[in-house]
């Protein structure tokens, strides 16, 4: 809300068009929400200056191989709720789509007022090099090298340095980025927040190595390209880059499993962690099955998913670790 008031202070949202770009939008049915929510927002503040609002452009990315047909099939009912909820003459809005890597220039020079981004950006452009010696783990774990801490962590500096470079051309002078996406709560890399779930994950593998349904070798040259930062990795990225002032810097913890509403327990009971384990499991399949089948093949994805939801149960009835997740608010200088 306060970076929404920051734009209608300013004279550029007082346009014909004020275009929102969503990067890493995904193609579930929550997607459109966020414009929905964006759009209602600068709806309320135009009646409280008593202008006319302007027409909106929304621009949906994500990678070429998103199932951007099934948001446009949401489409309809996304409107009719904006002339519900706004009148049916309140604004005019137009969705599109924009396929590609945020990593690269994805729209013209300064055509943009606003940009929202959510669990995306710990998703790295590649796998970090020099993960050689990073033996029977898929990420960084307690017992990786020195080195892999290291090449983690100049690969998320490369890359969140160049999405600012990119955005920086594409948003205009006043306009604003809010980003939201999963670090770390301490600088020490090997914390459960940083890297339990990938560890977990690597136990799983390591299971059907046992049973010879997965060759060691093929765990040794897969690296999951993700990264978790801390927070003075986050603020010395946007202060070398320099395009963007931080605005706003907010931390809060999930729990990892997203139906999981209790905050005031450190570990959870037998029965609530089979289901903590089932919930969080389905997400994290979710997120990561396109690159487990197409490393490992798809035969095996069922059964380590079994293993990896009986690996997070028993852990989350001993701690119930959560994700530590950034919310920040950037303004173009």
């Amino acid at each position: 809300m306060h970076t929404i008031k920051g734009i209608t202070n300013h004279d550029l949202f007082f346009g014909d068009c004020f275009k929102i770009a969503d990067l890493g939008c995904s193609s579930g049915k929550n997607t459109l929400l966020v414009a929905s929510k964006i759009i209602n927002v600068l709806i309320e503040m135009c009646k409280e200056n008593n202008c006319k609002p302007p027409k909106f452009q929304v621009c949906l990315n994500d990678l070429f191989e998103n199932d951007f047909n099934n948001l446009f099939k949401l489409l309809p009912n996304f409107y009719s709720k904006l002339k519900e909820e706004n009148g049916e003459n309140s604004c005019l809005c137009f969705i599109s789509a924009v396929p590609g890597s945020f990593y690269g220039r994805l729209f013209a020079d300064q055509s943009l007022h606003l940009v929202h981004s959510s669990n995306s950006l710990h998703w790295l452009s590649q796998v970090a090099e020099g993960l050689e010696s990073n033996a029977l783990n898929i990420y960084m774990a307690k017992t990786s090298p020195p080195c892999l801490f290291q090449a983690y962590g100049k690969q998320f500096k490369t890359d969140f340095t160049k999405f600012l470079q990119m955005r920086s051309r594409e948003i205009v002078c006043g306009g604003r980025m809010v980003l939201t996406f999963v670090g770390r709560s301490v600088a020490d890399p090997t914390s459960d927040d940083g890297c339990c779930l990938s560890e977990l994950l690597a136990q799983s593998l390591l299971d059907l190595v046992k049973e010879g349904l997965v060759r060691e070798m093929d765990i040794n040259s897969f690296n999951v390209p993700v990264y978790y930062p801390c927070e003075d990795e986050v603020r010395n990225v946007i202060e070398n880059e320099g395009s963007f002032s931080l605005e706003c810097l907010t931390t809060f913890k999930v729990n990892w499993d997203p139906f999981d509403d209790d905050y005031k327990n450190v570990n959870a009971s037998d029965e609530a962690s089979q289901t903590h384990g089932e919930n969080t499991t389905k997400m994290v399949r979710a997120a990561t099955e396109p690159l487990l089948d197409s490393h490992f093949g798809k035969s095996i994805i069922d059964e380590l998913f079994q293993k990896y939801k009986k690996h997070v149960a028993q852990h989350q009835a001993k701690n119930k670790t959560r994700f530590f997740t950034f919310v920040i608010a950037l303004a173009k200088e």
